[in-house]
């Protein structure tokens, strides 16, 4: 019982911090509640913890830290998790939750530019290091559409030849705008017990086929 309440005290300490994201930035936060465990659990069901070559999961928009949570449950270390957050206060609230995770408070259209930037994470001699993957929780749908233009050419442009990006979408009947700017999707899932109900997309850059 202690365990239970403890869990819905988190919650409301989350939606409550969405709650005032919502009223201070309209159209920023894409659900008036945090993301569920099972979405967030299906959304870091599709990371690779332990990759042959060192390399980062980027998250872009941590929001309240639901899924950032699940990646790390996932056996994945702080020191190769970068989160992207437009939010000063979320992105604030992200470290205090996540020690050792890399937050980055800013765009995610800059995210080849924080690619080169001091904050991120490095290699022993000092070379950033590279994306293997993308786990995006940005309400795309709800950005305006030339900052969403933005933001995925920014992100297909960071996601290398082999990578996943991950992203959960509540238009549970609409192409990923991902799709329609270039990558091709992999595997679909919905998650029917969340608030509201969702879909998990993978998608990558299409297979060049030789000639």
């Amino acid at each position: 019982m202690k365990h239970l309440a403890s869990v819905f005290r988190a919650q409301q300490q989350q939606n409550a911090l969405l709650w005032r994201e919502l009223v201070r930035r309209p159209g920023s936060v894409g659900a008036i509640c945090a993301s569920s465990r099972r979405l967030a659990a299906c959304m870091a069901s599709h990371i690779d913890p332990h990759p042959d070559a060192p390399s980062v999961v980027v998250e872009l928009g941590g929001g309240t830290g639901a899924i950032t949570a699940a990646l790390r449950a996932s056996g994945l270390p702080a020191s190769r998790l970068v989160v992207v957050e437009h939010s000063a206060s979320l992105a604030q609230h992200l470290r205090q939750r996540f020690e050792g995770v890399c937050v980055i408070h800013g765009d995610a259209a800059d995210l080849p530019r924080m690619l080169r930037g001091g904050d991120w994470p490095a290699d022993e001699a000092g070379r950033p290091l590279p994306i293997a993957q993308i786990v995006s929780g940005l309400p795309l749908l709800s950005i305006p559409l030339p900052a969403r233009r933005r933001i995925l050419a920014a992100g297909i442009q960071a996601l290398p030849a082999q990578g996943r990006l991950i992203q959960f979408t509540y238009a549970l009947r609409a192409p990923s705008p991902w799709q329609q700017a270039g990558l091709q999707l992999l595997s679909r899932e919905r998650v029917v017990f969340n608030l509201p109900p969702a879909r998990v997309d993978v998608l990558a850059h299409p297979v060049q086929s030789s000639r």
